[in-house]
Parts: C-alpha cells; sequence; structure tokens
C-alpha cells in the first residue's frame, strides 16, 4: 500500500482535519487528543462529505426514573457532522450515532519523523 503525506504532525493542532485525495477517493484525516483517525470522505446516508462538517460534542438526553425529559448535556465522546443531512460519526471510531450498525471506511494513518501519513 502506498502512503501518502498528509502533513507534519506539530501543523495539525487538536480537532484539526485535513483532506486528502487518494486514487480510491477523498479521504478526512482528524487529529483527536494526539491521535490520527481517517475515513473516507463520503457519507453513508447519500454520499455526501462526511468528514468536512463541524465537530460537536455526543449529546445526551437526561431522562428521569420517571422516564420524564430533563434537558440535555455533551458527552466527552466527539462526533463530526456530514454537512449535507446531519448525519453524526464518533471521531475514534467512525461509527453512525443514529446507527451504530453504520460506519465510514476506515483508514490506517502512520506517524514517522513527526510527518503524518495516510496508508491508502
Amino acid at each position: 500500500m502506498a502512503e501518502i503525506f498528509v502533513a507534519k504532525a506539530s501543523d495539525m493542532q487538536d480537532g484539526e482535519r485535513r483532506i486528502v485525495r487518494t486514487p480510491k477517493g477523498e479521504v478526512g484525516i482528524f487529529n483527536y487528543k494526539g491521535a490520527f483517525h481517517a475515513y473516507a470522505n463520503t457519507c453513508v446516508h447519500s454520499g455526501g462529505p462526511a468528514c468536512e462538517g463541524v465537530l460537536v460534542n455526543k449529546v445526551l438526553d437526561i431522562i428521569a426514573e420517571d422516564r420524564t425529559y430533563q434537558g440535555q448535556t455533551f458527552a466527552d465522546e466527539m462526533h463530526f457532522v456530514c454537512p449535507w443531512h446531519g448525519y453524526e460519526y464518533n471521531i475514534e471510531t467512525g461509527v453512525c450515532a443514529g446507527d451504530p450498525k453504520l460506519r465510514l471506511k476506515k483508514f490506517e494513518t502512520v506517524v514517522r519523523s513527526g510527518d503524518v501519513y495516510l496508508v491508502a
């Protein structure tokens, strides 16, 4: 497999991403908490640019013991949101928040001598 240069690791701050064109299509590479995660930039819903949307913490509904709705809060789990129709994906796994049976194709990344490479 070929390795494609993405960026110097020091140039990608936490929460930043790069979109790289490969022979297999576009791939989004995220730096999240010092780890690099790469996914096909194609939403499972309608083929939109999944990796180009906003980053947002997972929203949790607060339900009381009597099953009444108490509001919402944010979890530590980070998601990115496809800008076309709002499908959310876990930044560390690529799993779709709305349907865990769905996930984006994951790619390997390698950091060597301070440079980030996509293995594609």
